[in-house]
């Protein structure tokens, strides 16, 4: 058990979340107490403990600190308690103080506010602690997703997201919304009705609009039949003028759910990108993790898409699974590149409360394993002539490391990008879904600051999204394209 004891409740999110970065096992108790001497104590394990107090991060101690001042003081405690960790641990993590999911989008912020190459990395390296790699990193996919969106008119423009909440079976490290298909095959139907409703209410209020991007994610949106595929995009295309889209994509995912069938159904259409997801090539880690096919079957399932003339197909892989080396990860990318994907995401596990995995206690080890397939995914996307466009991290990510995208020149998934770097309107619809709307004209909260976005969350429950619809509907009308 470490605890941390904190002068001000604006100490504890970056504290917390880099202490369980440097011991994912560990469990981490909080407590704010506004009368303690030291800014931040961390009882350790054996004893040991670990004070900062105002005049060892050179601040002066003050009763009622702004907002500026406040700032100042948390990125302060935080590198001090930074460095004693990587002095104690024999060394940082790859991220420094980083916490949040987007460090890209911090240096977007400083390329259009104008600051150059070198004052970026030296900022990232010198002041954050990000490993020179992972700043270089961070860099060169800013660049690129800074030339990719400047094709689009953010402001004006909107994406689409629809969601379909069933999978084949649930993978054990998974905490996306998603049920089991053979649960509710007799309510796929009814799911559709609603989902169909909301799509056509979402085109009206966006009438006279195109969208820039299409993305069906989930879920596996093929575990939907070949006539239930059709009717949902037959709506989406009768309901939004995509003539001039850059991109759609159906995340066909699951190997298991793709059929010759559903891949005609989907040719029907001007869709333009799909996923042959495998999240590994070992056959002893997808029976453990509850994936029900086989390594043939990805190999199938990738083989009868180019057949049929799919010219941009993604494969998603999982850094750090369970049972797995760097040497899993070597064949498992030698594998795939036999087969010559035209994008490649390579994900870092993170274990959630909600999956599987997460509620059997595991957690996701920090480990030279992990940096070993990073690298290795990194070096073959590379020599398969696919570069870097995207990255994000998650919570209780394996080693403190990331998920980053790979793609061909011209077949990066833009609405990837989007959804990273919150630039435009995403409008969303089906069960969890959610929208993001980028407003005109940011407006104040209580508490002064103001807010650019606003988020409108379906519920994630099936059958409440089903009997709740109007609802969910009704919502989005609100603040859309104020």
């Amino acid at each position: 058990m470490i605890r941390i004891e904190s002068k001000r409740n604006k100490f504890t999110y970056n504290i917390y979340h880099i202490v369980k970065a440097f011991y994912p096992g560990e469990d981490v108790e909080q407590k704010v107490d506004g009368q303690q001497e030291s800014l931040v104590t961390l009882y350790m394990p054996g004893d040991s403990s670990f004070s900062v107090f105002s005049e060892e991060i050179g601040l002066p101690s003050v009763q009622d600190p702004d907002e500026q001042r406040l700032q100042e003081e948390k990125w302060a405690v935080t590198r001090r308690v930074y460095q004693y960790l990587a002095e104690v641990n024999g060394g940082g993590l790859a991220w420094g103080i980083l916490t949040g999911v987007r460090p890209t989008k911090l240096i977007m912020q400083k390329i259009e506010a104008g600051i150059g190459r070198e004052e970026i990395l030296r900022s990232f390296q010198e002041e954050d602690f990000v490993s020179p790699e992972k700043a270089e990193l961070a860099y060169e996919i800013a660049c690129r997703e800074h030339e990719l969106l400047s094709r689009l008119d953010c402001a004006e423009g909107f994406s689409l997201y629809v969601g379909i909440p069933f999978c084949p079976s649930v993978c054990s490290y998974c905490s996306f919304s998603s049920s089991p298909i053979d649960q509710w095959r007799d309510r796929v139907d009814g799911y559709l009705d609603a989902l169909v409703k909301e799509i056509r209410a979402l085109g009206k209020m966006a009438a006279g609009r195109k969208p820039d991007t299409v993305y069906i994610g989930g879920g596996t949106p093929t575990t939907l039949e070949p006539e239930q595929l059709d009717r949902l995009l037959s709506t989406i295309t009768e309901c939004f003028d995509i003539s001039r889209a850059l991109e759609f994509t159906i995340e066909a995912g699951r190997p298991d759910s793709i059929t010759e069938e559903k891949l005609r159904v989907i040719r029907k259409y001007p869709v333009t990108r799909i996923s042959v997801n495998p999240q590994t090539m070992q056959q002893k880690t997808l029976d453990l993790v509850g994936r029900r096919h086989t390594v043939k079957d990805v190999v199938n399932a990738f083989q009868m898409a180019r057949k049929l003339g799919f010219d941009n197909i993604n494969m998603d892989l999982i850094a750090g699974l369970p049972g797995e080396n760097a040497e899993d990860m070597r064949d498992t990318l030698s594998r795939v590149k036999e087969l010559g994907p035209d994008s490649l995401t390579v994900h870092a596990l993170a274990i959630k409360r909600a999956a599987k995995f997460g509620q059997e206690g595991r957690t996701a080890e920090l480990h030279s394993e992990i940096s070993q397939m990073v690298e290795e995914a990194s070096r073959c996307a590379r020599s398969m002539s696919l570069q870097p466009y995207y990255l994000y991290r998650q919570k209780n990510i394996a080693g403190n490391f990331e998920n980053v995208g790979y793609a061909e020149v011209d077949k990066a998934g833009i609405y990837n990008i989007l959804i990273m770097e919150e630039k435009q309107t995403i409008l969303a619809a089906g069960a969890g879904a959610s929208t993001k709307i980028l407003l005109r004209e940011p407006i104040k909260e209580k508490n002064g600051k103001g807010v650019g976005i606003i988020r409108i969350e379906n519920v994630k429950n099936i059958t409440e999204y089903i009997s709740r619809i109007d609802e969910m509907i009704e919502r989005k009308g609100e603040w859309l394209w104020r």
